[in-house]
């Protein structure tokens, strides 16, 4: 069976993107696809996603460090408690992604989540994560889904608890790049063995 896995100039297998620039070797070879738990740590995962969408996740990679030093680091506790100033800081930023919109749903859902219980945001979006068992390998780019019932029901569960700027896409692209599934493809050398494998 065929398989859209590239060798990579190391003669590893990689996902074909996982191979385009240095950005994304580190990225797909050390990051994506593996668990990230913690409150702090989803939350700057959901505001990437967040400002990724409509752009090309490199955008977003190449500003990373840009957006942690502007939203400080991702703390929960810390972007909650940013005022007008700092809003207006972040839209003269050039740094990070200046969408007025997807910065008000940064500093919205910051302020929603303060008032969750410590490990509540990581509790919520883990319960969502697939049998890894219900899921097989995928061999080709066009095997993998851009939205499922998982992501569909976690975007829906989180905007009826107030958060903001996530739909049931950027809920899966979330799922991939935090772990709960794992999409690198079959032939990838990066692809987590299975449990007791």
């Amino acid at each position: 069976m065929s398989s859209d896995a590239v060798l990579g100039a190391d003669g590893k297998l990689r996902c074909p993107w996982g191979v385009s620039t240095g950005d994304y070797v580190e990225y797909h070879d050390s990051e994506w696809g593996r668990p990230v738990h913690g409150d702090d740590a989803l939350y700057e995962r959901l505001c990437l996603e967040a400002f990724q969408s409509g752009l090309s996740w490199i955008t977003i990679l190449r500003r990373r460090e840009g957006f942690r030093k502007a939203f400080s680091g991702f703390s929960i506790a810390e972007v909650a408690a940013f005022a007008d100033g700092d809003r207006e800081r972040l839209l003269a930023d050039p740094g990070i992604i200046r969408n007025r919109a997807k910065i008000d749903a940064t500093l919205a859902n910051a302020r929603e989540l303060a008032g969750w219980e410590h490990g509540a945001l990581s509790g919520l979006i883990w319960s969502y994560a697939p049998d890894p068992a219900t899921r097989r390998a995928p061999r080709r780019i066009a095997d993998i889904p851009a939205v499922t019932t998982e992501s569909t029901a976690l975007a829906r569960e989180l905007k009826k608890r107030g958060l903001r700027f996530i739909g049931p896409t950027t809920a899966y692209a979330l799922m991939q790049a935090c772990g709960l599934v794992d999409d690198h493809l079959a032939d990838c050398f990066a692809r987590r063995a299975p449990a007791g494998g």
